[in-house]
């Protein structure tokens, strides 16, 4: 009997220890996707949310970031915290969160001048369209071109008649920017020129307007439209194909003559590329329940913001097509950076 015991205890033994084996080996074979899928399903975690908006505060897309953010906020349980980190039209910014965790706890805030980076820096450090996801459009929001009422411009065609003479200052958020390519994209369709002065954001690049030292701009209508209501500006038109319902008075640039002027400054979210789907998936389906909510929307709508309702993959394809366009636009208008 204690012969029979023992050897008992030996096979439970052998038998334990093989059963040990055999769940270890498993387990290290076995791929991370339950631990990943875990990951997701708990996302957001209790930790802060970063996102960087790559302008300086007060520009466009940080107005309108900041709309969107605080009801999202409040919908996932979680403080995100809004770090500006402008320069070199969105690029500084963008490339820090190219390198981020892609954990969901870094979101990029930007505008289209996240496609328009490759051809203005043409040696930055990411790729707008392969280290990045696109997550929610907040909207697109029109270019005011607008004119202190010192120079006694009136219309967008007294300021393209001006222009061609080569002599025109016209300020921006920065080479690269959304604002930078509006106004690019008039003077290409205008067939004249001016030179650029590039500023750290928006409201730098409206205050060199608004005093008269530099000519024009072609600004978003948030940072805009107080100076315009208040006469320090003059707003002679919108890039949008439509009149903007915030500035119904004023025209297109198309109405204004000038064909193939158009231009889309849409605002959005963005996220480094290897972010889970699932995560890109929650988080875009937040997004647009706080950008769909009524006072958003009443903010949006005050802004002259009009709805871009994109599914991630349509963001991936529209900055794709405009990284193209935006590097046969410099090419056709012979533009040159450092």
């Amino acid at each position: 009997m204690p012969a029979r015991n023992n050897l008992g205890e030996r096979y439970m033994t052998i038998s334990s220890r093989r059963r040990f084996l055999t769940l270890t080996a498993a387990a290290i074979a076995a791929p991370a996707v339950p631990r990943l899928a875990g990951a997701q399903a708990a996302w957001p975690a209790a930790r802060q949310i970063r996102a960087v908006v790559p302008f300086s505060a007060g520009s466009t897309i940080d107005i309108l970031g900041r709309m969107v953010l605080d009801p999202l906020s409040r919908q996932l349980g979680q403080t995100i915290v809004v770090e500006n980190r402008g320069g070199a039209g969105g690029s500084i910014g963008s490339a820090q969160v190219a390198k981020a965790e892609p954990d969901g706890y870094t979101l990029l805030i930007n505008a289209a001048a996240h496609s328009a980076a490759p051809a203005a820096y043409p040696n930055i450090t990411y790729d707008p369209a392969k280290d990045f996801a696109g997550v929610a459009m907040f909207g697109v929001v029109p270019n005011v071109f607008a004119v202190s009422p010192s120079k006694g411009i009136k219309t967008l065609q007294e300021l393209a008649a001006k222009a061609k003479s080569g002599t025109l200052t016209f300020s921006s958020a920065g080479v690269g920017s959304a604002t930078h390519w509006a106004a690019e994209r008039f003077l290409l369709s205008a067939g004249a020129k001016a030179t650029h002065v590039p500023f750290r954001g928006g409201p730098e690049a409206l205050t060199e307007v608004m005093t008269g030292r530099v000519d024009f701009c072609a600004m978003g209508i948030p940072p805009t439209l107080p100076l315009v209501r208040d006469g320090k500006l003059v707003a002679l038109a919108v890039s949008t194909p439509k009149r903007s319902s915030a500035l119904p008075d004023v025209p297109t640039t198309l109405e204004a003559g000038v064909k193939d002027s158009e231009y889309k400054f849409w605002n959005g979210m963005l996220v480094p590329a290897k972010t889970p789907r699932a995560i890109i998936d929650k988080l875009h389906d937040e997004t647009m329940k706080a950008v769909a909510l009524p006072e958003v929307q009443t903010k949006l709508r005050a802004q002259g913001v009009e709805p871009m309702p994109l599914k991630p993959a349509e963001i991936d394809a529209l900055i794709q097509r405009e990284v193209a366009g935006n590097l046969a636009l410099v090419k056709a208008a012979g533009l040159r950076f450092n």
